[in-house]
């Protein structure tokens, strides 16, 4: 009798480790869960990546973000954080010292700031899109206008 209830104990075993097997996860599925790192996206054909990189680098220095999500469209910079957790009953004074240093160290550049999960969370849609050859450029703007629209709403 024991040694049915072993076999059967073993095949439900090997039966739930095998479905879990060649499950690829994206990075949006776990973005609240851990951090992400996105690269920073351009919406715009032909314009370089250097400059988003530099203000994501700005942006990360601040020691109270883990988690940071640049995107540079035509006319807006939308920048996406997130927070630590203990640091989170100053987020008001970290979005204002994180626009201050934005806004002196670039003064010509409109810039969105948003600490909301569910922003980051489409940002990280929008780089996952990006990668795929079936995603334009222009279908990227629209989505990135969405996002920067959807940002002031909540606001």
């Amino acid at each position: 009798m024991k040694v049915i209830h072993y076999w059967i104990l073993f095949a439900c075993l090997l039966l739930l480790s095998s479905c879990s097997q060649n499950q690829q996860v994206k990075d949006s599925q776990l973005t609240l869960m851990k951090t992400t790192n996105p690269g920073p996206i351009v919406t715009v054909k032909n314009e370089s990546k250097s400059k988003v990189k530099e203000i994501e680098q700005d942006v990360s220095s601040f020691p109270e973000l883990y988690d940071v999500a640049v995107l540079k469209g035509k006319k807006d910079t939308l920048i996406v954080y997130k927070v630590k957790h203990l640091s989170r009953f100053r987020m008001k004074k970290i979005e204002k010292d994180i626009n201050n240093m934005l806004e002196e160290k670039y003064p010509n550049d409109n810039f969105t700031i948003s600490s909301d999960y569910k922003i980051f969370l489409e940002a990280v849609r929008l780089e996952e899109r990006m990668k795929s050859s079936k995603f334009s450029y222009q279908r990227a703007e629209k989505r990135f206008n969405d996002i920067v629209k959807m940002t002031k709403e909540m606001k």
